[in-house]
């Protein structure tokens, strides 16, 4: 017997963890007045660029004397540029939970070679965040793109701290209330929360990394594109729409689009609380049914952006098999797409609920998963 499908559709099926999914309101004639065939460097480009930059800072509510710059590559770019050029003046704790963060570890104890204390902890929990010691740099994730596990708050990080606090936060930027008194370097990418167009990254330097950066020098010589200094001063330019290469004018009438959008909505506590009420959705299906549950154990560290599931019905015989089906139902469907786990995360799914995704489209998902779990099921045992 045919397992009987639901009625209604989410109206936009995009789920994906990134490149997210553009704000409801975007269309292609929003990006209509991009400076295209124009010098960055032109009037009219200067002038973009700063308003990215100070349109962030309004969003997000970034003291003024924090540092924005716009910088390529992306997150990745933002968080290589920081490490280069800031790590190697004292001891490192590096703070792991799942693949970027570990991925930057690797950078650091395998590349750059210097002295770090690693603390990791499985998907799903947190490290002891009691035991960091701020005398040291540390660099951690504020929240796990690929676990869904976040720090619940900036409570553990100390105020009279020597080191410097180093925060990739690209899913948590903008979905989440980010303590900037608490953070020294903070970056994210334009592709995540606010569903933006990938290729350039956001550096954000509080008063002591500047500082830092311009009383030390690495002992490893650094690439152009990752110079913030030049005869011992910081470039002031980069942080000021001076881009250190050529963006994409078209990419930052995007990010301008979602920034008017994000404001629309209320700005950074609207994009909360929208990020709540989706997560919130989910949560409560996970209450509702025996046989899927968040992959983060503790609640108070549970993602409001990277919800990450797991299946837990015993009558699964092989969990990444089965959670790779229901994915491919539900995109073949057109209900969800690329929800699937991070391939180095363990076995289940990812259902992305930033602020660009509407409540609506995820009540609306989540019977539908329902049925891929039950039709997946039906089909293992008849296959058996």
């Amino acid at each position: 017997m045919s397992i009987e499908q639901p009625a209604t559709r989410p109206a936009n099926p995009r789920f994906s963890s990134g490149p997210c999914a553009k704000p409801p309101t975007f269309d292609l004639t929003k990006l209509a007045d991009a400076a295209l065939g124009r010098s960055h460097r032109a009037a009219v480009g200067k002038h973009k660029l700063k308003a990215a930059i100070e349109g962030t800072r309004e969003v997000l509510g970034i003291p003024a004397d924090y540092k924005i710059g716009i910088v390529p590559a992306s997150d990745t770019g933002a968080v290589e540029m920081a490490l280069w050029s800031l790590l190697g003046e004292r001891k490192v704790e590096m703070l792991a939970w799942e693949s970027f963060g570990s991925g930057w570890v690797t950078d650091v104890v395998k590349q750059l070679k210097i002295d770090a204390e690693v603390k990791t902890a499985d998907y799903g929990q947190l490290v002891d965040l009691a035991s960091v010691d701020f005398a040291n740099d540390v660099v951690f994730t504020w929240n796990g793109t690929t676990s869904g596990v976040r720090v619940p708050n900036g409570d553990w990080i100390a105020d009279d701290r020597q080191g410097l606090t180093i925060c990739d936060a690209t899913s948590a930027a903008f979905a989440m209330d980010l303590p900037w008194d608490k953070l020294d370097v903070t970056t994210f990418s334009w592709q995540k929360v606010l569903g933006g167009e990938a290729a350039h990254g956001m550096l954000i330097l509080s008063p002591r990394a500047v500082e830092r950066l311009e009383s030390y020098t690495p002992a490893w010589p650094l690439p152009k594109i990752f110079r913030l200094t030049k005869g011992g001063k910081l470039i002031d330019g980069i942080f000021t729409g001076a881009t250190i290469n050529t963006p994409s004018m078209l990419a930052v009438e995007d990010y301008l689009f979602a920034l008017d959008w994000a404001r629309s909505v209320g700005g950074l506590q609207g994009l909360i609380a929208r990020a709540n009420a989706n997560t919130g959705a989910v949560h409560a299906f996970c209450d509702q049914n025996d046989w899927i549950a968040n992959l983060a154990e503790d609640a108070a560290t549970q993602s409001n952006t990277s919800v990450c599931l797991k299946f837990t019905d015993t009558r699964i015989q092989d969990g990444a098999t089965f959670a790779k089906a229901v994915a491919k139902r539900l995109e073949a469907e057109n209900i969800a797409l690329d929800i699937g786990a991070y391939r180095d995360a363990p076995a289940g799914l990812r259902i992305w609920c930033g602020g660009t995704v509407e409540t609506s489209d995820i009540e609306a998902m989540l019977p539908w998963l329902a049925w891929a779990f039950e039709a997946e099921i039906a089909a293992q045992t008849k296959a058996a």
